[in-house]
C-alpha cells in the first residue's frame, strides 16, 4: 500500500467472518463542538444549567470521532425526547 492510499476495508456486516469477532468491542462515539472565544474565565463562571452559546447555526455540521479519531461529520437532530445525529459525510 503506498503512503496516501486509502486501506481497502472489509463489508462490516454481522454475517461476514472477518469481522465477527469484533463486533461486540465497545467504542465511544464523540462529538466536536467548537466554541470561538471559549477563554478560562469563561470555564471557571460555568454552572449547573450553564449555556454555552456555540455561534453555530442549527443545521451547522460537527466533526464525529470514533474514540478519538476523526470518523465524519454530522448534523445534531431531535427525535422525540432525545438528541440524534445525521452522519452526512464520512472522513
Amino acid at each position: 500500500m503506498q503512503e496516501n492510499e486509502t486501506p481497502k476495508v472489509a463489508n462490516p456486516s454481522p454475517s461476514n467472518a472477518a469481522w465477527a469477532e469484533a463486533l461486540w468491542l465497545p467504542c465511544q462515539v464523540s462529538f466536536v463542538v467548537w466554541i470561538p472565544r471559549f477563554t478560562v474565565s469563561d470555564l471557571v463562571r460555568l454552572r449547573m444549567q450553564s449555556v454555552v452559546d456555540s455561534h453555530r447555526a442549527e443545521s451547522t455540521e460537527i466533526e464525529v470521532e470514533l474514540n478519538g479519531r476523526l470518523i465524519g461529520w454530522a448534523e445534531l437532530e431531535s427525535a422525540g425526547e432525545r438528541l440524534a445525529f445525521r452522519l452526512t459525510e464520512l472522513a
